[in-house]
């Protein structure tokens, strides 16, 4: 953060009280997350920084009314394009819930678009309210297991770290890359540090030695712990430890006890990936902390995870705080232990109050054809969705409610002609993902396990990370509508029962995303809902989401990409069929 001469002037004229602040907060209970008192003070704000606490006149003030003020909260690990909007519609959703800045890893539009998918979300994330910083994809592709619609090298990522919110490399899945040190894994990591930034990690299912690895090699945090023995492996070992809550992986009741005054500094709260319906009906980093209040978290230790924790991790040294020469991103609380936001300020002026955006933002930014148009697939027939299964047994993908992770069934199955179908009553669906990047016609398919759909089928461009379209079905004849629907719209989510489509949402921008205003998307995710559950599905969990961690091959146990069935202990491919 760079500051003119004009302005630092000013504000030491306003710390020593020779002139007055622009703002001045006053009658509200600060809460000092650098040693966790509650404090009447006021604060004064000049050119959007905290100048001063203590007693201070201003040309403007702003009666608390003994509300507390907290810092604003900071998302540690987000991916912008699961809210499914643009990162100026994603300011409007997540202010109002006193999210004042994230930390953004643009992997899945990179891993469709490439460079131009950066640079788009670079350039949409500019002159808006909320501050986005951003951390480069360190593996696109996730794997080469999985064909993705670009490939990054070091020497690709380079010119970003000259942007002054590129502030690092983004989580590295690839662990097998940085074990082995492999040339461009390793011309990545040594790029991030050479340039003194951050290096997130993607520690999944790790041990406390392959730890000493990443460790090693430079990467300091990890947001893919789902048990406390594993978050106090990495406390243990140095590691930042990032308490996931989500829409499909939710781990914060579980990383919760591994929790306490000793390590609670190397703790941060992130969401990962949260769809737009759960962003505004249940919150954001706010959702956390209610959710650690509620289990016994002391509430200023839980905001000090949520803001000073997050800041320190990736050196971001003005925010995180309320205290001189920090941002003036402020929140005013009514009540600590149910953080009812009352009012958001952000550098110093309101931003949003009771839940509502004061100005909403609006992306300007058109993106190219390779974000336009990024669905390139040939027509399919039911002949290709065949499964030769014959007589025995066979590899399912066993879903778990709300997680990510899946476990490796073996299952036998009743074959007609030799081949798998669809079995609704015993919860058997068949899954394709079908490459659509450069229309190569890979095609892979597997059979899943905990969909609960009765009927009819669902598609989705959303497909960590490589972003295939992945579909799951009762039926081939629906299976095939979703898929066709899904590559007509360019992109999408659809809903298919009974030969017709029943509900869809248009993701034009890179299969991912859309310009459409939060209300206008709600209000057809809330269609899909009906849809899903009139389908039969499952509805403790998000169908949808679930389906789009199935393509993902670095996540435990067996995933299907568009080359066929992956196991992830293996990390290889098998076959549907179980090989004697």
């Amino acid at each position: 953060m760079k500051h003119t001469l004009e302005e630092l002037k000013r504000r030491i004229n306003v710390a020593a009280k020779r002139t007055p602040a622009d703002l001045v907060i006053k009658n509200g209970k600060v809460v000092n997350v650098f040693t966790r008192e509650i404090l009447q003070e006021d604060i004064a704000i000049v050119d959007g920084f905290i100048a001063g606490l203590g007693d201070f006149e201003g040309k403007e003030s702003i009666d608390a009314q003994g509300s507390f003020i907290v810092p604003g909260f900071i998302d540690g690990h987000v991916h912008i394009e699961s809210a499914m909007v643009t990162p100026a519609e994603f300011s409007n959703v997540v202010l109002p819930h006193g999210v004042t800045t994230v930390v953004a890893d643009p992997h899945e539009i990179a891993n469709v678009s490439g460079l131009s998918g950066i640079d788009f979300m670079l350039k949409c994330s500019e002159d808006i309210p909320l501050d986005v910083f951003i951390m480069l994809p360190s593996c696109v592709p996730a794997t080469p297991f999985e064909n993705a619609g670009a490939k990054l090298s070091d020497s690709d990522l380079e010119p970003f770290y000259d942007h002054p919110r590129v502030i690092g490399l983004g989580e590295v899945m690839d662990y097998p890359a940085v074990m082995q040190t492999q040339g461009d894994m390793l011309k990545k990591l040594e790029g991030a540090s050479r340039k003194g930034r951050c290096i997130d990690g993607h520690a999944a299912g790790l041990s406390a030695d392959e730890i000493n690895v990443y460790m090693s090699a430079g990467i300091r945090s990890d947001h893919e712990c789902i048990n406390a023995e594993e978050a106090i492996d990495r406390l243990r070992k140095g590691m930042y430890v990032m308490l996931r809550e989500g829409s499909a992986a939710r781990d914060l009741l579980a990383l919760l006890q591994a929790v306490n005054e000793q390590n609670a500094r190397r703790c941060l709260f992130v969401t990962d990936d949260k769809h737009l319906d759960d962003l505004m009906n249940e919150g954001s980093i706010d959702h956390n902390i209610r959710m650690a209040i509620s289990q016994g978290v002391d509430p200023v230790l839980a905001i000090q995870m949520a803001t000073l924790n997050a800041a320190e991790c990736f050196g971001l040294k003005y925010k995180g705080a309320i205290a001189p020469g920090y941002e003036a991103d402020l929140l005013l609380v009514s009540d600590l232990n149910t953080i009812k936001i009352e009012k958001v300020i952000k550098s110093g002026k309101l931003a949003a109050k009771g839940g509502e955006i004061i100005t909403p933002s609006r992306c300007s930014t058109v993106p190219d054809a390779s974000i336009s148009n990024s669905v390139k697939m040939s027509s399919l027939t039911s002949d290709d969705l065949r499964i030769e299964i014959g007589t025995g047994n066979a590899n399912v993908i066993g879903i778990i409610p709300n997680s990510i992770v899946t476990r490796h069934l073996v299952e036998k199955l009743e074959a007609f002609n030799d081949c798998f179908e669809p079995n609704p009553e015993t919860d058997l669906l068949k899954l394709a993902v079908v490459e659509r990047h450069r229309n190569t016609g890979n095609l892979g398919l597997g059979i899943i396990k905990g969909l609960g759909m009765q009927r009819g089928a669902i598609a989705s461009t959303v497909a960590h990370d490589s972003h295939n379209i992945v579909a799951a079905g009762a039926s081939d004849e629906d299976l095939l509508l979703a898929i066709h629907h899904t590559a007509e719209m360019k992109g999408g989510l659809a809903v298919v029962k009974d030969g017709k489509v029943v509900a869809d949402l248009e993701l034009p921008i890179a299969g991912l995303m859309t310009d459409r205003d939060s209300a206008f998307i709600y209000g057809r995710l809330s269609e899909l809902n009906q849809a899903l559950r009139e389908a039969g599905c499952n509805m403790l969990f998000n169908p949808f989401l679930t389906l789009s961690f199935l393509a993902l091959p670095v996540i435990p146990e067996l995933k299907l990409t568009d080359k066929g069935l992956f196991s992830v202990k293996s990390f290889q491919h098998i076959s549907v069929r179980v090989q004697k």
